[in-house]
């Protein structure tokens, strides 16, 4: 076992880890953290996205050893005060049926619009493109996205 410590939804946190262990687990299982699901534990869905010193990874893919001395932002921490903007604009366009995809979603839009604030519909498939869902069929989230730019 190895204690790491990292910085996760703005609040300084440690555990211990074997080297094993894959950083999913230790949100859901250690850290009490639930939006980050498992989909296809090998990442082609994107269920399990967070962010990650400002980049969407795949949790299902990394170690938790090496988030060591790392900022992790997972979709609670998104919305600790509420629903973020872009939150809302997903729920006023009913962008989501399940929700099973939703946090992994909302966070690769998240990194796209902390980069780039006015992104084409091209930009916006391309960052989404990595976020399987099998209920609404895309359309209704890029539009979300998309009215969320026409805002800013």
């Amino acid at each position: 076992m190895k204690k790491i410590s990292f910085t996760l939804n703005g609040e300084r946190r440690q555990v211990h880890v074997s080297p094993n262990e894959i950083l999913l687990e230790v949100l859901r299982y250690k850290m009490g953290v639930k939006s980050p699901k498992s989909g296809c534990d090998s990442g082609d869905c994107g269920a399990c996205t967070v962010i990650l010193d400002g980049k969407a990874v795949r949790s299902c893919l990394i170690f938790a050893v090496e988030v060591d001395g790392q900022e992790i932002l997972t979709l609670e921490g998104l919305s600790a005060d509420g629903l973020s903007p872009l939150q809302q604009a997903l729920l006023e366009k009913n962008a989501f049926q399940c929700g099973y995809c939703a946090p992994g979603m909302i966070l690769s839009a998240h990194e796209l619009l902390s980069n780039k604030p006015h992104p084409t519909e091209g930009e916006i498939k391309e960052a989404i493109s990595g976020n399987l869902c099998r209920c609404t069929g895309y359309q209704p989230i890029i539009d979300a996205i998309k009215s969320l730019t026409q805002k800013r």
